[in-house]
C-alpha cells in the first residue's frame, strides 16, 4: 500500500514524468513476459537490447500517441470509472498482455 501511495503522490506532483516512466516500464514488462513466459528463453537467452527497445518505444512513442489508438471497451470503463490522472496507468496495465503478444509476434524466429 505504501508503494501505491508513493506512486499516487508522484503522479500528482509530476504527472507527465510518471506517465512516461509507467508506459516505458510496462512496455518492458510486456517484452520480459514474452521472452520468459511465452518464448521460454531463460535468463541466459534473454535479449536485453530487445527489452530496452520496447522500453524506449513505451517512453517515447506510446505516451505521445496513446490518445489515438486506445481500445474502446477499456476506454469506456476508463473514462467513466477512473480518475483522469490514473487513466494512462490503467490503459498501460491492460496493454501489458497486448505488448507481450506484439513483442512475441515481432520477434518470432
Amino acid at each position: 500500500m505504501a508503494l501505491w501511495r508513493a506512486y499516487q503522490r508522484a503522479l500528482t506532483i509530476h504527472p507527465w514524468k510518471v506517465q512516461v516512466l509507467t508506459a516505458g516500464s510496462l512496455m518492458g514488462l510486456g517484452d520480459i513476459i514474452s521472452q520468459q513466459l511465452v518464448e521460454k528463453r531463460g535468463l541466459r537467452g534473454h535479449q536485453t537490447g530487445r527489452t530496452l527497445t520496447m522500453v524506449s518505444l513505451g517512453c517515447g512513442f506510446v505516451v505521445s500517441s496513446v490518445h489515438s489508438w486506445l481500445w474502446p471497451a477499456v476506454q469506456l470503463a476508463n473514462f467513466y470509472l477512473v480518475p483522469l490522472h490514473y487513466r494512462l496507468a490503467v490503459v498501460q496495465c491492460v496493454a501489458v498482455l497486448w505488448n507481450s503478444y506484439l513483442s512475441w509476434k515481432a520477434h518470432r524466429l
